[in-house]
């Protein structure tokens, strides 16, 4: 993912939400969103996949898992010995706690990375990134950093957990406005934030080492670069609901996902109404 706004913890019925948009080459193969089982340890998982590598950017598990991955950009990024998108499927399988993940990552082996993860049941979120917080698009030796996580609303983008860019904090307002709305108006909401095509003013650009037209084009929510046959692939929104009596109660996790079609000519605009819906749900 390149654009993620998440909360946990902020309303009891509904205690977890997330809400983001993947930024990738349109050639690169994709698997839209689906339920799926890891062939080693069967374990279920509900996601998209990237084909070339074989990883993924967000997904949750039947486990009561859940990962998000962003990268942090740069001027240049080397070939990394591995694949960021399997750092999401070391947790979603489920054989690690936080302190075994952290420490079983090697901080050189991934270009810039951030990842997310919770154990919904056991209530435990964290974050660990590859790229010093206070200078993350600079050429710096790699080395994790890396905390727990408490209630709140968080965004990501491209730098570290929480940097303030203009989209990452539009789309933060729009998590916390949908935090005690109903479902289908929290829907209305954050789609409309990642659907968002504005871009930055020059003033607020960030700047990370690429060229500044690069950052103006990057600075919107939903990314179109048809020069570069680059932009927003897909989005999908993951909330967790309270159903049920008294008796019967149960967590209820619903994942959609709008896959975007590219245009099929390098001059035609890349909307979010040219677009396909799928829907996956499960209980924890």
């Amino acid at each position: 993912m390149c654009l993620i706004a998440f909360a946990i913890g902020m309303s009891p019925s509904r205690p977890l939400i997330i809400a983001g948009n993947r930024d990738e080459f349109f050639d690169r193969p994709t698997d839209p969103l689906r339920r799926w089982t890891t062939p080693a340890r069967q374990q279920e998982i509900w996601s998209g996949r990237d084909l070339k590598d074989g990883g993924t950017w967000l997904g949750a598990a039947a486990n009561g898992r859940v990962a998000m991955l962003t990268n942090v950009r740069g001027a240049s990024e080397k070939r990394a010995r591995r694949s960021r998108g399997q750092l999401p499927l070391r947790w979603l399988q489920g054989d690690l706690d936080w302190p075994g993940m952290v420490a079983g990552i090697v901080a050189g082996d991934y270009a810039g990375f951030n990842l997310v993860v919770g154990d919904f049941h056991r209530d435990v979120w964290g974050w660990v990134g590859n790229r010093p917080p206070e200078a993350p698009h600079e050429d710096c030796p790699p080395k994790l950093h890396h905390r727990l996580l408490s209630p709140g609303v968080y965004s990501l983008s491209n730098a570290v957990l929480d940097t303030p860019w203009p989209k990452t904090q539009r789309l933060a307002h729009a998590m916390r406005m949908s935090v005690e709305q109903s479902a289908f108006d929290a829907e209305r909401t954050l789609t409309q934030a990642l659907a968002d095509s504005g871009l930055a003013a020059a003033s607020e650009l960030p700047r990370t080492g690429v060229p500044e037209a690069a950052e103006r084009a990057l600075s919107s929510a939903f990314v179109h670069i048809p020069e570069r046959h680059y932009g927003t692939r897909s989005s999908l929104l993951l909330r967790v609901d309270l159903q049920g009596s008294a008796a019967l109660r149960h967590w209820r996790v619903q994942m959609d996902e709008w896959t975007h079609a590219p245009p099929a000519e390098q001059h035609q605009i890349h909307r979010w109404s040219d677009r396909q819906k799928v829907s996956e749900s499960l209980a924890w």
